[in-house]
């Protein structure tokens, strides 16, 4: 019997980001609610548990709590953040804090005390022992906590601590109950992995059991399961990585009951519609129809400034333009969407959850639709997708091409969408590619773009004065899209960038570098 994790969801933003370290180390982890039957979590396959942060605070009433019996089942429980405060305040002794004082972003972690799961972690000076007070390891971690533990429950050992938080990690390793006030799955957090790996490996004793292969199995199969033979599917192709995947593997499934869409709305980048065609014609033996509704979706859009009801607009038109499509077709009774985990996670659609921002094909969904809904990668991150595609046979061109949201250039552009802001955008941002195309930090970058925001300033070209946009270049490295960092894009490259977009973009004069993490910024700026 293949064993597994159980990673329980309070909402928090890096959730899935867990399951999916779990995962990567080639062990099956599983999702569940902590409303969850405690009969589940004492079931054999089950070999160790962990509590997920959450934006909650145990302070507040309502606050998401589970059956503190799970802690008797003898399961290693990992408690991570808002985990393992709830670990310290449901047993005997513990206490909490509500300081007022917050940790967010990054933190010096000194760990004080050997514990299995810090092993392997380099010390200092290659001692294991604690010296004169000092700290046996220390590391780079990313918090984001505002309440704390202020006393450990009975039993337990403080092993670690930063600056600001006393009680930053803590065990009691004879009940195999262990709490991280910080975040191990994110990447910021120096050997997150390797605190994981001691957790599942010598903690839980697990064996690996998961692989890509086996994902690709079991999708195929839920698709068929889910579908009957006479349900035909139409997709909304993109052109980027997750639709495309999501087109090479339900053609695996259902073959030719797939049908292709691709909608022009107008705002694509430069290039884009030409090279959509271009790459789909020539990686795929499936027909694509290609439908135009720019005057659709920019009359719709007409005087919108709030970016939720651009993304709800978008949302709408575009499933009513593929209920339209649909409706010329014979048999099609689903829709298929390229929707992926983390695009569920930043609608707030998990029950604790909070919403960040919607995205067009989940939280912009109508209420009432005429087709019925199939999102084959609901459950995957950006990175298992990109290994799905290499396992289906995809390119590495669709594979590694940046990512770039459904609701285009509409959410580059603060405000309002204009014809004469896209073609702007259009440019700039084909100048920022074009350059970063042959730039040293090439390989560096996740996603990188421009951004034209509702402002102007004033500015000097050819001795005139001149009233333009601004300009905002966004690159950033990530590998799942829930946490970023900037890239150190170098001076002189982006001395060159600036002034080819100033020198060829008219309605341009000034070009800034956003230098924001994810968090507390998002990758996108609406």
């Amino acid at each position: 019997m293949n064993k597994k994790i159980l990673v329980v969801d309070f909402g928090g933003q890096y959730v899935r980001v867990i399951a999916r370290r779990i995962r990567e180390l080639g062990v099956f982890s599983e999702i569940v609610s902590p409303e969850q039957e405690l009969d589940y979590f004492a079931r054999e396959e089950v070999a160790g548990i962990i509590l997920s942060g959450g934006p909650a605070s145990l302070a507040e009433s309502g606050a998401p709590g589970i059956d503190e019996r799970i802690f008797q089942l003898g399961k290693p429980i990992l408690g991570i953040c808002y985990g393992m405060q709830l670990m310290a305040d449901l047993l005997p002794g513990g206490r909490l804090t509500t300081r007022g004082i917050s940790e967010y972003g990054r933190a010096e972690l000194k760990v004080s005390q050997k514990s299995p799961l810090f092993s392997g972690i380099a010390f200092k000076n290659g001692d294991s022992s604690s010296k004169n007070g000092h700290s046996l390891a220390e590391l780079t971690v990313w918090m984001s906590h505002g309440d704390s533990v202020d006393k450990p429950p009975q039993g337990f050992t403080v092993v670690a601590e930063t600056a600001e938080t006393a009680i930053a990690a803590l065990e009691n390793r004879e009940k195999q109950l262990y709490g991280l006030q910080f975040h191990p799955e994110v990447e910021h957090t120096e050997r997150g992995q390797k605190i994981f790996q001691n957790f599942l490996f010598d903690i839980c004793q697990v064996e690996k059991s998961w692989s890509i292969e086996e994902i690709k199995a079991d999708k195929i199969a839920t698709i068929k399961e889910n579908l009957s033979e006479e349900d035909g599917v139409v997709l909304g192709l993109s052109g980027g990585v997750d639709s495309a995947v999501t087109a090479a593997l339900l053609h695996e499934a259902i073959g030719d009951r797939l049908r292709c869409i691709f909608i022009d709305h107008g705002l694509l980048r430069q290039g884009e519609v030409e090279q959509v065609e271009k790459t789909f014609a020539e990686e795929f033996a499936i027909p694509l129809l290609k439908v135009e509704a720019r005057d659709k979706f920019l009359q719709k859009l007409a005087g919108v400034q709030e970016p939720e009801e651009k993304r709800q607009i978008i949302g709408e038109t575009f499933v009513r333009v593929f209920e339209e499509e649909a409706r010329k077709l014979e048999g099609i009774t689903f829709l298929a969407q390229g929707t992926i985990y983390s695009d569920v996670i930043e609608s707030g659609e998990h029950q604790q959850a909070e919403t960040i921002k919607s995205h067009h094909n989940v939280g912009g969904l109508p209420e009432k639709m005429e087709l019925k809904i199939i999102e084959p990668l609901r459950d995957l991150f950006k990175d298992e997708v990109r290994k799905l595609g290499e396992e289906l046979g995809l390119p590495g061109e669709i594979i590694y091409r940046q990512p770039f949201p459904g609701p285009g250039l509409a959410i580059r552009i603060i405000g309002e969408v204009t014809e004469e802001k896209l073609a702007i955008l259009r440019e700039a941002d084909a100048i920022f590619r074009e350059e970063l195309e042959n730039s040293a930090v090439k390989e560096d970058i996740w996603q990188a773009f421009a951004v034209l925001p509702d402002i102007r300033s004033v500015g000097v070209k050819g001795d005139a004065r001149t009233y333009g946009y601004p300009i905002i270049l966004r690159a950033v490295s990530s590998s799942d899209a829930m946490t970023a960092d900037w890239v150190r894009i170098p001076e002189e490259e982006l001395d060159k960038i600036s002034r080819r977009i100033v020198n060829r973009v008219e309605e341009v004069n000034r070009v800034v570098y956003d230098i924001t993490s994810k968090p507390p910024g998002t990758i996108e700026w609406e």
